[in-house]
């Protein structure tokens, strides 16, 4: 259509009338209120702007906070899609809790 992508104006009817107005009784001003809604969203998009787009160069690097499980798995992943990936513990090891434990399930492997 030739419209700015940022110009979009969301009214949510169905959260904000039909979910908490399902009671009968309220039904003809929930639906006085969604039309209410709609009004104030057409208002509003009517003083939306254009936002310019600006680039950044950007680094495919990432850092990964923390030498647990999670961030172990975070790491591979993220070295394995092609980043590079710098990895942060505090503690002088990584494995976090998982190389506390002797033994982990499912297979009572050793989890070091």
């Amino acid at each position: 259509m030739g419209l700015p992508p940022r110009y979009l104006e969301f009214v949510n009817i169905r959260e904000h009338c039909s979910f908490v107005h399902q009671a009968p009784e309220v039904r003809e001003r929930a639906t006085l209120k969604a039309i209410e809604l709609i009004k104030a969203g057409i208002s509003r998009s009517r003083l939306l702007e254009d936002v310019p787009t600006k680039t950044v160069p950007v680094k495919p690097a990432a850092l990964v906070v923390g030498g647990g499980i999670a961030g172990l798995s975070a790491a591979i992943d993220l070295g394995d899609a092609g980043y590079k990936v710098y990895l942060v513990e505090k503690n002088t090891t990584i494995g976090g809790r998982m190389s506390q434990l002797d033994r982990t399930f499912p297979t009572d492997d050793c989890s070091i």
